[in-house]
């Protein structure tokens, strides 16, 4: 935690990090026009130590490099002081998206949530498919597949009714995960249909790196599928490294 905290000791990066929750998948010339007193170097630099510091993750699109909020870290925080005193958040959460079935996917993602985990990749592609083990991390649901392309994906509630459903669209494990994903614990967030996710598995020196990739998301499933994932990717860190759900002490 200590480079989270050394990244946000500065408010020009926490200019930077507010422009991106406003509005994700920034490039580097949209990021100088909030700070035009600072040299293109210098804001270059201050997007280093945030992604030094795990705070923003980037994607490139062409010769463009885009920015993206990540904000596991804060969250990380959070749970470590405060979370003692907050409400549970009780929505559930899922993944990427597309606006409907065998539409044309967009090529630069709504948003970007990565974290690294000291674990091995096919511990982590585990935690992502076994019902065992999101039963401890995605809010209490377990996912039941058979992992197959075509085959349909379901969190399911402890008393057996559908959270969400979805379906497999690729799949490369223990690498990659294309689904749809289609929310269905409130009225309001199923009316605006599936959308797509992607997890992407990466093994990055000793550590793990997970990536999870959301497309062509409306406002409403922004505001609900960003803000959950933080809690989602959380859960699963905190669950291979120690071994208990987030929030458990030993």
């Amino acid at each position: 935690m200590d480079a989270t905290f050394r990244a946000l000791d500065d408010a020009s990066r926490r200019t930077l990090l507010d422009a991106l929750r406003e509005r994700d998948g920034q490039s580097l010339g949209e990021l100088c026009a909030l700070l035009p007193g600072m040299t293109r170097y210098g804001v270059m630099n201050h997007l280093r130590v945030l992604e030094e510091a795990h705070l923003v993750t980037t994607h490139r699109s062409g010769r463009r490099k885009l920015h993206y909020l990540n904000p596991v870290p804060i969250r990380r925080i959070h749970d470590r002081w405060m979370a003692k005193y907050a409400e549970p958040t009780v929505a559930t959460l899922a993944a990427l998206a597309s606006r409907r079935e065998g539409a044309r996917i967009m090529e630069d993602p709504s948003h970007v949530h990565q974290t690294f985990v000291r674990c091995r990749p096919e511990e982590a592609w585990s935690a992502i498919v076994d019902p065992d083990a999101t039963e401890l991390y995605y809010y209490g649901t377990r996912v039941a597949s058979d992992w197959e392309p075509g085959s349909a994906v379901r969190y399911l509630a402890a008393d057996g009714s559908v959270v969400a459903d979805g379906t497999v669209l690729a799949i490369d494990p223990p690498r990659r995960l294309e689904m749809t994903f289609h929310p269905r614990w409130s009225p309001e967030i199923d009316e605006e249909g599936p959308v797509r996710m992607t997890w992407l598995v990466e093994e990055d020196h000793d550590l793990t790196r997970v990536t999870v990739r959301y497309y062509d998301l409306t406002d409403v499933q922004a505001e609900t599928f960003t803000r959950g994932i933080a809690y989602v990717v959380a859960g699963m860190k905190t669950l291979l490294e120690t071994g208990r759900p987030l929030g458990r002490s030993a």
